[in-house]
């Protein structure tokens, strides 16, 4: 282990995400609808896809993309060809259709009102099941009218990438969801009009932290006082999620 990581490492209360104790259900149900209907759909679609080598076949990984219409998710699912887990607000749940084919499909029930840290934990969940986490870093699907519609990111896929050193984090630009299927607007899908999804090439937080951050000072925090080390990270976190926006907006994300 290099020094980088070990000093990494010793600052592990400070950054680490403990997963939620829940189980990740529907894996039957998931391959099952993933053969059948995502076979279907992708035959259906006029969806152009860029890069799917970057997408790891297995393991950990987090799949972060722009946000723009309510079928985002369905997208990146059916070009990336992993089990992708996204956490969906409770909102979602309420529908007993609804929520049967978000549980059969491995989704998660996130409350907002909880605040993040229940969020994060269920997130950390599907990391520490080895399984592919779908995150949307605007937090939300943007509402702007008018190009540019990419928001400025949370800092939640930071947390989770230095939580998950390991892990690669893939940036996924789609276009030609909102015109698809655009909230309050249409309420099916325009099966005629393209979409495209690129996926970028991916990076871990080892990666960014060895190019951006400087050994003395991570050393350093070691001695330091808790609110001091928070304040530290919380800058790595927002320099890490502003670049890594950066390379959703460098695949295409309008």
């Amino acid at each position: 282990m290099s020094d980088l990581k070990e000093a990494w490492m010793a600052l592990e209360e400070h950054w680490k995400i403990k997963p939620a104790a829940e189980k990740i259900s529907g894996d039957q149900a998931y391959n099952f609808l993933r053969w059948t209907l995502g076979s279907f759909f992708r035959i259906l679609l006029r969806m152009k896809i860029r890069g799917v080598k970057n997408v790891p076949k297995k393991g950990a990984t987090i799949l972060a993309a722009n946000h723009l219409s309510h079928v985002d998710p369905i997208l990146v699912i059916l070009a990336s060809r992993r089990k992708t887990h996204y956490l969906a607000k409770d909102g979602h749940f309420k529908n007993f259709a609804l929520a049967t084919f978000m549980r059969a499909t491995g989704q998660i029930e996130t409350n907002r009102e909880t605040g993040g840290g229940e969020a994060l934990s269920n997130a950390a969940t599907v990391l520490h099941s080895n399984r592919a986490l779908g995150i949307f870093p605007e937090g939300t699907r943007s509402k702007r009218d008018e190009a540019p519609f990419l928001l400025q990111g949370k800092t939640g896929i930071a947390r989770l990438a230095a939580s998950y050193p390991d892990v690669p984090v893939v940036p996924i630009g789609l276009q030609g969801t909102r015109d698809f299927m655009r909230p309050s607007k249409h309420k099916f899908p325009r099966f005629w009009r393209r979409v495209e999804v690129a996926f970028g090439k991916p990076i871990t937080w080892w990666q960014w932290l060895e190019k951006k951050v400087d050994l003395e000072e991570l050393q350093g925090l070691a001695h330091k006082e808790d609110h001091e080390v928070k304040s530290v990270l919380s800058g790595y976190y927002r320099e890490f999620t502003d670049e890594f926006m950066e390379r959703i907006r460098g695949q295409g994300a309008p």
